[in-house]
């Protein structure tokens, strides 16, 4: 299976540096411009499907991919972000002003650290694993797209090349950028691609 992860366009709270959970915040001007331009670059990918987020800013990004291919979208619970719980809207600073002792905790083992409120990244990159299985048992052979968040999709690209999950500070994938893994039923995973972002130069710069 070809699995094209795309993470969703922007909203206000990614605009002001907030971080962003499972808030039910929508794409603002410039993310929808972000989702219309990768699905123009994925519009001549013969994709089989499409599966996404729950989260609004998520579904309408695969919505906006999947529309030229003639798809309904597949919503999956476990391609939503993590719960970052009491963290939700805040920004760094405020983070480490309210939260000192997560913070450091975070900083030497991110992976087993639940949010304040929330979950860990274990608890997200197993659950986001097991919905990225099942595309996968249902899909060998096929090109699918799925429309996730930052953390998910670091997740689980650590988890796919059998990095360690504090890697995943290694990754940094751009709003409305994607990434591209060849999984295939036996054998180690292929990134083919990461932070493709190509389809977003041509967008106004944000102001």
């Amino acid at each position: 299976m070809r699995l094209i992860l795309v993470r969703h366009g922007e909203t206000e709270l990614n605009r002001q540096g907030r971080v962003q959970g499972q808030s039910r915040e929508g794409l603002n001007p410039r993310g929808w411009l972000q989702a219309q331009a990768a699905a123009r670059a994925l519009e001549g990918v013969a994709l089989d499907a499409v599966f996404t987020s729950p989260l609004p800013r998520a579904l309408e990004t695969a919505r906006t991919i999947a529309q030229p291919h003639g798809l309904e979208v597949v919503v999956l619970d476990g391609l939503m972000e993590a719960d970052v719980g009491e963290m939700d809207g805040l920004t760094g600073a405020e983070m480490r002003q309210r939260f000192p002792e997560f913070m450091a905790n975070w900083g030497r083992d991110a992976g087993a650290t639940p949010m304040p409120g929330g979950e860990s990244l274990a608890r997200v990159q197993s659950r986001a694993w097991e919905a990225v299985e099942g595309i996968r048992q249902a899909h060998q052979g096929d090109t699918v797209a799925a429309v996730s968040h930052n953390f998910t999709i670091h997740t689980l690209l650590s988890r796919a090349l059998g990095m360690p999950l504090p890697s995943f500070r290694s990754f940094r994938m751009d709003l409305g950028a994607f990434a591209v893994l060849r999984l295939p039923r036996e054998g180690p995973a292929l990134l083919e691609a990461f932070n493709e972002r190509c389809h977003l130069r041509s967008l106004p710069s944000d102001s």
